[in-house]
């Protein structure tokens, strides 16, 4: 399904293999970056695969040989699959580029869109993506991740969040090259099942904060 907010073209496209959702951004990236097509946004989720950006470390990986696809995207390894919810800014920045601000906006689209649930979010300095604070259940826990690449001067690849996913996915990896922190989700700090659906048309209504 493709609506329009705010200018943007958002694709909801369901759940899509990670090498087929790579294609169509790059296909949408030229396309975007020559003119030919408006700013769009990919929302799906992805059948189970872990990724890896260029800043990955050996011993990020998994030791037991599950297959990682290598990507061009910033930051290190991560994970996706079903119950967790992924999207895909393909978006021309304003000269001068300026990508901490654009990274600054996509936090706090994170940000707002877990406060409508009713969790308390924030950033952790030096640290990407989207943050639990340390709690008496644990230290500081990620909720949702950002990894993105600027080209032409159009973004590529972008967030995920974790509504009601399997987190022991995350056991098998050092996600985003973090030992000292957790990974969590929606469903596990509200203690009430969150689901991708749930989560789609609260993202809808934040990705205005995207735009400069």
């Amino acid at each position: 399904m493709t609506t329009t907010i705010s200018g943007l073209t958002v694709v909801d496209a369901g759940v899509v293999d990670y090498l087929a959702a790579w294609d169509e951004q790059r296909r949408r990236h030229e396309a975007v970056a020559a003119g030919e097509e408006s700013d769009t946004v990919l929302l799906l989720e992805h059948p189970s695969v872990y990724t890896a950006g260029k800043r990955t470390e050996p011993w990020d990986r998994p030791m037991d040989g599950t297959p990682v696809v290598d990507v061009d995207r910033g930051g290190k390894i991560t994970w996706h699959g079903p119950g967790q919810l992924v999207g895909y800014p393909i978006l021309r920045l304003p000269d001068p580029i300026d990508v901490v601000a654009y990274v600054r906006r996509t936090e706090q689209l994170l940000i707002d869109v877990c406060g409508e649930f009713g969790l308390a979010t924030d950033r952790i300095e030096g640290r990407s993506g989207v943050w639990v604070a340390e709690d008496d259940r644990g230290p500081a826990r990620k909720v949702a991740a950002i990894g993105i690449r600027v080209s032409k001067g159009v973004t590529q690849h972008g967030f995920s969040i974790n509504c009601d996913c399997d987190l022991t996915a995350f056991d098998r990896i050092v996600p985003c090259g973090i030992r000292d922190a957790g990974v969590t989700s929606l469903t596990a700090e509200l203690g009430r099942p969150v689901t991708v659906a749930d989560v789609l048309p609260v993202v809808h209504r934040h990705l205005p904060t995207l735009l400069p």
